[in-house]
């Protein structure tokens, strides 16, 4: 086995190693292998946990990921060296280089410090500084700080900043779970005095929070816990805890607040230093953080700084962002007023601010003289691609940037095809990932909103969890639905829960409560989630069955629907196409699905079979009650044809196959534009894939016209929107309250696209088999997807040129692939790359038929293009979209009676025109 590599990348639990602060005190454990011969398949695995003494387990096993902790549990601060050998056959790699996991403080009672909070500091109060000093011994070796708050806070120690993390402690359900920090300060403690002190500011917990105006929504006091361990040569731990000896006092941050920004007043000095009052708090919500935290991930230059009509300074950083501003001064008199206001868009040259609605997103900074200054605010953030300037003249280009703020995910997923703005889509999804994962899956990062919505993230997870490595982040997230969840199994409508409806039960969006733990399940392997996660996915589904009653249909009651459905008016986007009721039952028969699935995943055999049979009773009800024997589904609409097609809601072979037949048929009458809203579009390209239509799905993908999911890239967007035309044709902001330029939702077709567009899916959880089956198609000449998996690295690319295609295949050490080859059939391989060549199929379009119908007119994207510009140019309609409606009743009629069509009331002049030019192009 001489190519056998040791492993690499040794994580605990989903944080790679070294992990500071678990809160597991037993954390699973995985491993990558980066190299290996042919015919190596893991038999056994050794384990090594060096803690006081050595000790080494031997584990007849062919898993690495997420392997059982082999030793005693780990105490709390307690830390561990591990290493990890593999054996194939009889031969061992090598070790592992050692990876450190230590765990936090596990249990209420290792706590000794206590909450203190200023004894005056009401909201609309300067930030407050909180301050203790600890009195530390010689010798020390090693110290740790472990940290909280009540709102979010900047810690310093004998002036220098603490860690890296923005934001701390990030938003949490906090009446049910509050997270600590714990840093090593190692290198920044000395022996005396020593003195901590806190920044602190409203944020989540005091702040401005949700549309209602809500402020203090968790309280009405700031308070900081901090816990400063120093352990010394002599094996001594000293620890000095946040008590009633600490002080507070004014910092010259005057306002903070995460929709209306910081203003901050240099002219200032911190306040007089007065005792804290110590609060009564439950220590036993304290838990450690399961994903990574909030962290500046990138610094964006000013890309053009231009002047409004009306004579204010735009900066232009070139990407709508989430983050803050920070501009470097010089110069300016005492007293001189900064402001810093921020947009995703201009309209008519100004920023357009309308989008925000009530959120100021200004940062005021007050200059204490003309000193060299960096003005930052790191108490607020903001999404924004513009920021307008006041206060500083000649502003210069390399004075100002963006810090770009988010949660630390670490990039998993990549793709890229021949489309240049297909890539850029795919670029946009990115960024409006990053800017709404900030601690919590938001629906958007820049309005008076910026919540948790449910209905978001379900729809989103397989895009996310492809794109990043998000299982950390969204395992805890999902604590906090857990947490949430109303004791009848209803499931807030944003978690955290800041809207509090009474009975906040509504399909796709409670659906979050099983769809997230089983994507989570199906691309990083976790069972342990499932079962976590089991009696909160039950409970969701036991709520829809009990409002869906003994017929099993989920019918009446509050629905958000299909929302965003595009064609739904700007002023009431509950008034989508889609059935509410269609799409109701159709989410209890998938969630029922789900949680039978994952209840046999984690050994509950008697519950799989209840909810499987659950499932396929509501299938039954469903085509019973809402489908035709000829596959029509009731409302007609592109996203109940999606739903009953991936969702296994029509019994026979007839009705699926008239059903996406029917669906083909509204792609093509809609001019090949989208119709879905946020729920039929993560399913509406796999439901005409998979029955029969991928041609038409490309056309839906590479759509550039409004909508679509191309419109935004071509009218300059660097992010998703949340309606596909929240800026219009004109450059004016869509009327409607719901513009936001910056949500993933809509950005979900991206799994798609990883899987069917590149061909990179997971066969079995965790990835350990890959399915490669590539749609190609002749309106690309290339795709290629890579992700890294739990196993290491996966990729896919293929090419079409010269009359072949050429297909290209990486699978990791310790996975197997299923790889469909043109004219081959399926295929399986073991780990390392690939290649085959086959005929491509697209080498040569086929020809309109001379008898073609309308139909088949339609599908000749050339002719159809052609004969779409021909139908405009002569003014019969004003656009594609509006000449494949008006064809609707016409797509079985030869396509020579197409003008006639067009024309019921008899031939205009234009017609005349138009009938020759098509008589030319069929006979062509």
């Amino acid at each position: 086995m001489s190519n056998l590599a040791a492993p690499t990348s040794l994580r605990f639990e989903h944080q790679p190693a070294p992990v500071l602060g678990t809160g597991t005190a037993a954390p699973r454990i995985s491993w990558q292998i980066p190299a290996a011969d042919a015919g190596y398949a893991q038999t056994a695995y050794e384990v090594e946990i060096t803690t006081g003494t050595t000790q080494a387990f031997t584990v007849q096993s062919p898993d690495q990921v997420l392997v059982p902790w082999p030793a005693e549990p780990l105490k709390s601060r307690e830390s561990a060296s591990v290493r990890v050998r593999v054996r194939s056959n009889d031969a061992w790699s090598e070790w592992s280089e050692p990876a450190t996991v230590e765990t936090g403080l596990l249990t209420p009672d290792d706590w000794s410090a206590r909450f203190v909070s200023p004894h005056e500091n009401p909201h609309g109060s300067p930030a407050p500084l909180i301050a203790g000093i600890a009195d530390l011994p010689d010798g020390i070796v090693k110290a740790r700080l472990y940290a909280t708050a009540y709102g979010i806070y900047l810690p310093e120690l004998n002036g220098k900043r603490v860690g890296t993390e923005e934001l701390a402690p990030g938003w949490t359900a906090y009446q049910y779970r509050l997270r600590y920090q714990t840093y090593d300060v190692t290198e920044l403690v000395q022996p005396g005095e020593n003195k901590l002190e806190f920044l602190v500011g409203n944020a989540w917990y005091r702040g401005r929070i949700g549309f209602h105006n809500q402020k203090q929504l968790y309280g009405d006091r700031l308070a900081v816990l901090a816990q400063l361990e120093v352990t010394t040569e002599d094996g001594q731990v000293h620890t000095f805890g946040s008590d009633g000896t600490w002080t507070s006092r004014e910092s010259n941050v005057l306002a903070d607040d995460l929709y209306d920004g910081q203003t901050t007043d240099f002219r200032r000095q911190p306040g007089e230093a007065s005792l804290v009052d110590v609060l009564d708090a439950d220590l036993g919500l304290l838990v450690a953080p399961d994903g990574p935290p909030v962290r500046i991930t990138d610094v964006l230059p000013a890309v053009e700084i231009t002047t409004s009509p009306s004579g204010k300074t735009l900066v232009d950083f070139g990407q709508n962002l989430v983050g803050r501003v920070r501009l470097k001064v010089r110069g300016g008199a005492q007293g001189d007023e900064i402001v810093l206001r921020h947009a995703e868009v201009l309209e008519n040259g100004e920023l357009g601010v309308r989008p925000l609605r009530s959120a100021k997103a200004t940062d005021t900074y007050i200059l204490a003289g003309p000193d060299e200054l960096t003005l930052d605010s790191p108490l607020t953030f903001h999404g924004f691609r513009y920021a307008e300037v006041t206060g500083v003249s000649a502003l210069r280009k390399e004075d100002i940037e963006a810090v770009v703020v988010g949660s630390d995910l670490e990039r998993t997923g990549w793709f890229e095809s021949s489309n240049e703005l297909l890539d850029k889509f795919h670029q946009n999804v990115v960024w409006g990932m990053r800017g709404n994962f900030v601690d919590v899956p938001t629906d958007c990062p820049q309005r008076d909103e910026r919540l948790g919505w449910t209905g978001d993230i379900q729809v989103f997870s397989p895009s996310a969890s492809f794109l990043f490595d998000t299982a950390g982040f969204l395992t805890n997230w999902l604590a906090d639905l857990a947490a949430e969840q109303k004791k009848d199994g209803s499931v807030p409508f944003v978690v955290p829960d800041v809207l509090k409806n009474e009975a906040p039960a509504t399909a796709a969006w409670g659906d979050a409560a099983t769809i997230v733990p089983w994507v989570i399940y199906e691309r990083s392997g976790d069972a342990g989630l499932l079962a976590r996660q089991l009696p909160s996915m039950r409970a969701w589904v036991d709520k829809m069955a009990n409002l869906a009653g003994s017929n099993l249909l989920w019918s009446g009651g509050f629905q958000f629907g299909d929302w965003l459905d595009p064609t739904a008016p700007p002023e009431n986007p509950f008034r989508a196409k889609a059935d509410p009721d269609v799409v109701a039952t159709a989410h209890l028969a998938r969630s029922a699905e789900v949680v039978g699935k994952a209840a046999e995943v984690v050994g509950q055999t008697d519950l799989a079979r209840e909810y499987t049979d659950l499932a396929a009773r509501v299938r039954q009800a469903f085509a019973a009650e809402y489908a035709t024997e000829g596959g029509r589904v009731l409302s007609d609409a592109a996203t109940t044809y999606a739903l009953a097609l991936q969702w296994a809601l029509l019994p026979t072979e007839t009705q699926r196959q008239r059903a996406g037949d029917r669906l083909a048929d509204l792609v093509r009458v809609s001019g090949f534009r989208i119709s879905t809203g946020f729920v039929g579009t993560p399913l509406v390209a796999d439901a005409l894939a998979d029955s029969g239509h991928p041609d038409l799905a490309y056309r839906l993908l590479l759509q550039t016209g409004c909508p679509s999911w191309l419109y935004a890239v071509t009218m300059g967007a660097t992010t998703v929107w949340e309606r596909y035309d929240s800026m219009l044709p004109d450059g004016s902001i869509n009327p409607g309250e719901m513009t936001s330029f910056n949500h993933y939702a809509l950005g979900a077709v991206a799994d798609w696209m990883h899987r069917r567009v590149a061909g990179l899916a997971a066969a079995e959880p965790g990835y350990r088999t890959i399915d490669v089956r590539p749609l190609f198609t002749e309106q690309l000449t290339k795709a290629s997807a890579k992700h890294i998996t739990p196993y290491g690295e996966a990729s896919v690319a293929w090419t079409r040129s010269d009359g072949q295609i050429t297909l290209s295949v990486t699978v990791p050490v310790g996975s197997r692939a299923n790889v469909e080859v043109p004219g081959q059939g399926v295929v399986e391989v073991g780990h390392g790359t690939h290649e085959w060549t086959a005929a491509d199929p697209y080498a040569e379009l086929p020809e309109v038929p001379a008898d073609a119908t309308v139909r088949q007119l339609m599908d000749h994207e050339p002719t159809w293009t052609a004969l779409a510009a021909a139908a405009t140019e002569t003014g019969v309609v004003t656009d594609d979209a509006e000449l494949a409606a008006r064809l609707e009743r016409y797509l079985d009629q030869p396509a020579t009676g197409l003008v006639e069509a067009l024309s019921r009331r008899g031939l205009t002049p234009s017609a005349e025109v138009l009938k020759a030019k098509l008589e030319a192009l069929i006979n062509h």
